[in-house]
């Protein structure tokens, strides 16, 4: 098979997973409660794109390759193509994206299990694999914001799953608000782009666009930042992320390791021509990422919630980011990005463990007589000496936090 078929491939499967999970219980009742189908099918949609994946990284020759599938719309001077590209970036965030997802998706079976809303679950996980893919393969800005949006919509879905609580429900808003001043700017920096240069793909725009007027390239790669500063949850943007909590652990996982929060630092690294051409903005990124750095750090310091506890580090590991990339660090931005992705998904599946944990804990004095009212699963203050009885979660956590 060629690259562009196996690329195919790797886009079209998790989108195929969330229409046949999603689809097939509206029509047939029966289908929602056959929880090992369900689940199989939805991990096996992100695992075969791995494989995939590992292949194409293993056999990759260093030359980009381009496929482009169709033309999307044509008027005038606009020629929209959904063309996707294989490079090194993205079959690393491909391999990342597919990797944890698929893990995730692995442990979401048993997570899951006996909830009413499961074919839900594996259906929005799916559509959000295939967003995020979309994403970090698309060769042309347009093609990359459908994904960029698509994560968006995704998000809002997975953290207001358990709709009928009024509490994620507000946090499901709050996250899909704030992120569309993000998208708002990212769009006002499209439209320069194809002011200046007459096209949207990253070939034209890599190529030509370092030798654009400072003043333009400053608006456009500050305009973008802005974006970025949205989806991976920067000052002042990054209100949204620790009430992203709300949803099923899981998602969590996905949205702080493999996904939503790693795009933004993506969209820099993808156009780190344009950005080592403002240094004035590079100036700007590396202070907002070394103030999220600490100030995120800090806030985690004063919480008692364990998940929350993750979602400052995951804002503070993201200021390190790009801090690195504000410098010119790419590289090294990557590779942190890469190393983040699976020590927190470990970590918060692992505080999904504890938080199961927790609660037969509950169940436990309620039926010993215990007022229970007060009682939080995933307040720190009630755990100790969990190891003794959960080894495996003890020494994968231990893993994670190295």
């Amino acid at each position: 098979m060629s690259s562009a078929t196996l690329l195919r491939l790797v886009l079209l499967l998790p989108l195929a997973g969330a229409v046949l999970n999603g689809v097939a219980p509206l029509f047939l009742k029966e289908f929602r409660t056959r929880e090992g189908l369900l689940g199989t099918i939805g991990t096996a949609v992100v695992a075969i794109p791995f494989v995939i994946a590992v292949y194409l990284f293993v056999t990759f020759g260093g030359e980009p390759i381009v496929a482009d599938y169709f033309t999307w719309m044509a008027a005038g001077d606009l020629d929209l193509a959904f063309a996707y590209r294989i490079d090194e970036l993205s079959l690393i965030m491909t391999l990342v994206v597919t990797g944890v997802g698929g893990v995730i998706h692995l442990y979401s079976i048993g997570y899951m299990h006996g909830d009413p809303g499961y074919w839900r679950f594996f259906s929005y996980l799916n559509l959000f694999i295939f967003a995020m893919l979309n994403l970090v393969l698309a060769n042309n800005l347009p093609v990359l914001f459908l994904g960029w949006e698509g994560v968006g919509l995704c998000s809002y879905l997975l953290i207001g799953f358990w709709y009928t609580d009024l509490s994620n429900s507000t946090a499901a808003n709050k996250a899909f608000i704030v992120n569309r001043v993000g998208d708002f700017a990212f769009l006002v920096a499209m439209f320069l782009v194809f002011q200046e240069l007459g096209s949207l793909s990253f070939d034209v725009l890599l190529a030509e666009g370092p030798a654009l007027p400072e003043a333009t390239l400053n608006w456009i790669v500050f305009l973008l930042f802005i974006g970025a500063t949205g989806k991976s949850a920067q000052i002042p943007l990054f209100v949204w992320l620790p009430d992203a909590m709300a949803g099923p652990t899981p998602v969590s996982a996905l949205i702080h390791a493999a996904t939503m929060v790693t795009s933004g630092l993506y969209l820099l690294a993808r156009i780190s021509e344009l950005v080592l051409g403002a240094p004035v903005v590079m100036a700007i990124i590396a202070i907002v990422g070394a103030a999220t750095a600490l100030m995120a750090a800090t806030i985690a310091i004063a919480q008692n919630d364990i998940k929350r506890v993750l979602a400052y580090s995951t804002v503070s590991q993201l200021g390190y980011m790009f801090m690195a990339a504000g410098v010119g660090a790419f590289f090294v931005s990557i590779f942190h990005l890469v190393t983040h992705a699976f020590f927190k998904a470990c970590l918060f599946l692992g505080s999904g463990s504890v938080i199961h944990g927790m609660e037969e804990v509950e169940h436990g004095l309620d039926e010993m007589g215990h007022d229970t009212s007060d009682f939080d699963p995933q307040d720190m203050r009630t755990m100790g000496g969990l190891g003794e009885y959960m080894p495996a979660t003890r020494w994968t956590y231990l893993l994670a936090t190295l």
